[in-house]
This record gives C-alpha cells, structure tokens and sequence, in this order.
C-alpha cells in the first residue's frame, strides 16, 4: 500500500490537536489538496481515499451542524465546507465497511447539508440590508449545488433527498429566491434518476406535488410559474402513473394551467403539460361514465330504501313529536307560574317588610315625642341594648340549632352502635349458657403391647437425657418462689377484676346520663319531679353547682356595651375573673 499524503497527516493532526472553534479554518486547507490532482485521476482518488480514512470527512459533516455565527469565518466558512464535503464523497470508493458508508455516512451528509441549507434560508428571510441577502444567497446557492454534486455522485441519495424533512421545509417556502433554487434542486433529482418519484412513500409524493400545485395557484411570478410547469411536465413525461394522480387528485388544475398562466413566456411547456393532461382525461372518460351510472344506480336504490324505511316510522315520529311538544310546553308554563309565585311572593314580602319599617318608625317618633328631650339619649341607649340583645339570641339560637343539627348524627350512630353491641352481649352469653358440658369419658385402656412399647420409649428417652440431681434445699427454695409467684398471679388478677367491674360500672353510668339528657323535657314542660333526676345528692357538688350557675347568670345579665368583644365567644366559655368553676365535675344522678 502507498504511503498518505504527508499534507493530509499534518492536516489531521493539527485538527486532533487544535481547539473546536479553530477547526472549520484548518478544514479549508483541503479545498487547495483536492484542487491540485485532476477529477477522475487515480491521484485524487487516493487524496479522497485518505481524507475519508483520517476522518477529516466526518469533521467536515460535524462541522455543518454548528452555528457558525459564533465561530471564525462565520458562514462564509460553511458554504465553502459543503462544498469540500460534496467533492470529498463523490469519487471515493471505499473499500472496507461499505455498508457504513452508504447507508449512515452519506445519508447523514445530506441531512447536514439541508439543515444548513434551512438555516442559510431563515437568516437570507430575516435579513434586512441587500448586502446582506445577496451574501446569503449566495452561500445559500453554494450549499445546494454542494446537494445537487453530492447525488449526482450518488444518485441512491436522491430518494434520500426527498424523504428528509429538511428538504420539504426548505421547498416550502413563500420566498420566491430560495423557493426558485429548491425547485432547480428538486429538477436535477429529477433527471438524475426518474423513477424517484416511485421510490418514496405516499406522503412525500403527495407533500412535493400539492407544494408544487400551491406555488402555481397562490402566485404570480412568471419564474415561480415555469419552474412549477417544467418540474410537473417533467413528471408527467417520467411516469403514466403520476399523470392519472394529477388529474384525479388536482380537479382544477387544467382550467388553472390555462386561465392563470397562457401567454407568460413558457407556452410552449405549459401546451405539452395540458396535451398529456387531456389525454389522461380523454382515456379515463369513459370508465368514468360507467362508474357515474354506478354511482347513480347506487344512490338511488340507497335513497329510494332510506324513503321507505322513514315512511315506515313516520307516525311514530309525529307522535313522539307531539308528545315532546307537549311535555316542553308544559314545563314552559309550570316554570312561568312558578316564576310568577315567586315574584308575586317578593313583592308581597317587601310590601310586608315597608309597611313593617313604616310602622317601626312611626311608633319610634310617636315614642319620642311623648319621652323627655333629657330622657332622650337613655331611650335610646336602651333600645340599642336591646337590639344587640335581639341580635345575640338569635345568633345564639342559631349557632345552638346548627351544632345540635351537626351532633344529632352522631349521637344517633352512638346509640345504635351500643344497643348493637348489647343484643350482641346478650346473645353470646345465652348461646354460653346453653351450651352442654361435655360428659367425662374414661380414657380406653392400653394393651400389654402397647404398654411394654410405650414403656420402651420412656426408658429410651430417660437414658438419652438423664435428669439432673438437684438437692432437697433448692428444691424446696424452687418450690417456695413459685407459691410466691402464684399469690403474686392470683393477686394481680383479683384487682384486674375489680377494675374491670369498676370501668363497666362507670360505662353505665355514663350511658345512663347521656340517655337522661337526650330525653330530658324543655324547660317549659319539665316539671319538680324531673328536676329531682338531675340533682346531686352530694352537698359540695350541689353548692359548686349552684355557685357556677349564679355566676354564669350574672355574666349574661351583664350590659351589652360590656360584652363588645364577646358577641362571637362560644356560650360555654365564661370569662375566667367570671366563673372559676370546672363544670367537668359535676355529676348527674346523685353520684360522685
């Protein structure tokens, strides 16, 4: 094997060795290697040989995917490395992992090419000064003769080309300069390799033609027009196929060809496309009028089968029909007298609520016009104490009825839960008490076979585990610890006992109270006999009673301006200066 070039190996080492912004201009030196062998020659085969074996191909396509607007030499740098990526892949015949190179490399390459192709364009749309545009339409350009060189070399990357996203974006464009350069790309691919067009899936072939059909309907430039017209001849002239897809899936296409576009310079292209349109058109007329009467017979048996089947259940209909109407019309005029209830309801309300206002007012001025101009001001300080006071009982009564309400569930789950579980205690203890004990019977007796075996083991088992001697002392000392033991046990369990029966006595007593206070009378039913119930024979618990219930009397009887701050305390709370009185211990029924 031939020695590589010693221009090449220093290349790669100082691209090995240098920082990644110094990179793209180290790779421009390759355009002058490759500029000195002749194209086709066995030299510039070698030279593309070892540029692609030290990898400087690969730098070249990495390269591509950079923003070059941050990097030295900007894109000028990555117009002219598409470049020397193109001329580097065409030619080279590599000889070992092919399959690497054209099925990942080369497709790869292009899908850079394009992405900076796309990027080329967007900064050619954004840009503003003309200096600027005609610089970016250049590299632009430069970019896609890199793609049209590159599969020209290799004409398998042509369907490649028309798969790739970036291509349908870049062709997708409603800029006239770039939108013409995609169109020349998408024309060499075209002549490159005809059958292209058969090769992609579905969707792309629908993608590139209703593009194509878009440009020549949404514009009038005559360039965008004939670049449009020549592309769809091209393919019409390439494929029978494609031209039965035109005309069956573009209906206005001819009337548009020849309203839009005759007379603009390209006639003669547009006659040709038009000729094949009306052939196509001309071929399929008469199966078209076959599969018409088809249709037509079709429908109609449809139609005369759907008027029939509705003729069937049209009483039905009418009268599900009435019978909706009816039931709409009666919910209309229940909800208008029931809308007319209730206004006439307000009115009479408010007319109710003025004349009571009115009534107030007038017997307030009658009340002090009759009172003293100096008993004036304690009038109505009076009247505001007892207004607060109107407005604190029912605030209280209300709050009262709203916890009572919220509590009534849960005494009533209580209750049920213990008169569940009571019928369930007495139900255990009957089913105790009824069960028969079990008689004695008298274990059967051994057989002398049985014995003399079982008397084996039991000689067997004292010889494998011979007992250990204990003296009489620690036997009566082991003995006096378990008595102790016992009592201890025995004790223990006795006040177990009485606490239990004492934890069941006070459960009683306190359902038997709770079930007192949940049946006690109002106060304006009871009676001296029930107040008996709820008095404690104690002495001290009755004068601690009395005590707190005076107290809490004189705190309600107290002024309203007084208790300002305490118009939302819960009625339970009794200020501690008021009422020193743990109400806790008061018990009910006379025991403590």
């Amino acid at each position: 094997l031939a020695a590589a070039d010693p221009r090449i190996l220093a290349l790669a080492a100082q691209v090995t060795e240098s920082r990644e912004q110094d990179i793209p201009l180290l790779l421009l030196n390759l355009k002058g290697i490759l500029n000195i062998a002749s194209l086709g020659c066995e030299e510039s085969k070698k030279i593309k040989q070892d540029i692609y074996n030290y990898d400087l191909t690969q730098y070249c396509m990495l390269v591509l995917r950079q923003d070059h607007s941050r990097l030295r030499g900007g894109w000028a740098t990555a117009a002219q490395l598409a470049e020397i990526l193109s001329h580097c892949c065409v030619g080279l015949e590599v000889k070992e992992d092919t399959e690497e190179f054209y099925k990942k490399f080369l497709p790869s390459a292009i899908d850079n090419l394009l992405f900076l192709g796309r990027r080329l364009q967007a900064r050619f749309i954004r840009a503003i000064k003309d200096e600027e545009k005609q610089d970016f339409l250049r590299w632009f350009q430069t970019v896609t003769d890199a793609i049209c060189w590159l599969f020209g070399g290799h004409i398998q990357l042509a369907a490649c080309v028309l798969q790739n996203d970036h291509f349908l974006q870049l062709l997708i464009t409603d800029d006239v300069e770039t939108a013409i350069k995609m169109m020349s790309v998408l024309h060499n691919i075209l002549t490159v390799n005809s059958s292209v067009l058969l090769q992609v899936d579905e969707e792309t072939l629908h993608s590139v033609l209703d593009e194509l059909v878009y440009k020549l309907s949404s514009t009038t430039n005559p360039v965008v027009g004939n670049a449009a017209t020549k592309l769809l001849l091209l393919v019409a002239k390439f494929c029978k196929q494609l031209v039965k897809l035109l005309t069956a899936r573009y209906k206005g296409l001819k009337g548009l060809l020849s309203k839009q576009w005759t007379g603009k310079g390209f006639d003669r292209d547009l006659s040709q496309l038009l000729d094949l349109l009306d052939l196509e058109q001309c071929s399929g007329k008469g199966e078209m009028r076959m599969q018409h009467q088809a249709a037509c017979i079709i429908q109609a048996t449809w139609r005369g089968f759907l008027t029939r089947k509705r003729l069937k259940k049209l009483p039905q209909a009418v009268t599900a029909l009435q019978r909706s109407f009816r039931a709409k019309r009666e919910q209309e005029l229940q909800h208008l007298k029931k809308q007319k209830e209730d206004e006439a309801l307000k009115l009479q309300m408010q007319l109710q609520r003025q004349r009571a206002m009115r009534l107030f007012h007038e017997r307030q001025l009658a009340l002090l016009e009759i009172i003293h101009a100096s008993q004036v001001n304690k009038y109505m300080e009076e009247m505001e104490g007892k207004s607060a006071l109107t407005i604190q009982r029912f605030w209280r009564g209300y709050r009262a009825r709203r916890n009572f309400h919220q509590q009534r569930q849960s005494l009533k789950e209580y209750k049920a839960a213990v008169v569940i579980q009571r019928a369930a205690c007495k139900f255990l203890e009957k089913r105790r008490r009824r069960r028969p004990l079990s008689s004695w019977k008298d274990p059967k007796g051994l057989t002398d076979e049985q014995r003399l075996a079982l008397q084996q083991k039991v000689d067997d088992y004292i010889k494998l585990h011979p007992a250990s001697q204990m003296s009489e002392e620690m036997s009566k000392e082991l003995h006096m610890q378990a008595q102790e033991k016992l009592a201890q046990f025995l004790l223990r369990s006795r006040l177990d006992q009485r606490a239990a029966q004492r934890r069941e006595t006070l459960l009683a007593q306190v359902n038997t109270d709770v079930e007192l206070l949940m049946n006690a009378p109002g106060l304006a039913e009871i009676t001296e006999k029930d107040l008996d119930v709820f008095m404690s024979r104690s002495v001290p618990v009755a004068t601690k009673a009395r005590q707190s219930h005076n107290t809490m009397l004189k705190y309600t009887r107290c002024p309203w301006w007084k208790k300002l701050g305490d118009e939302f305390v819960e009625d339970d709370v009794i200020p501690d200066d008021a009422l020193n009185a743990e109400l806790g211990t008061l018990f009910i029924g006379g025991k403590k």
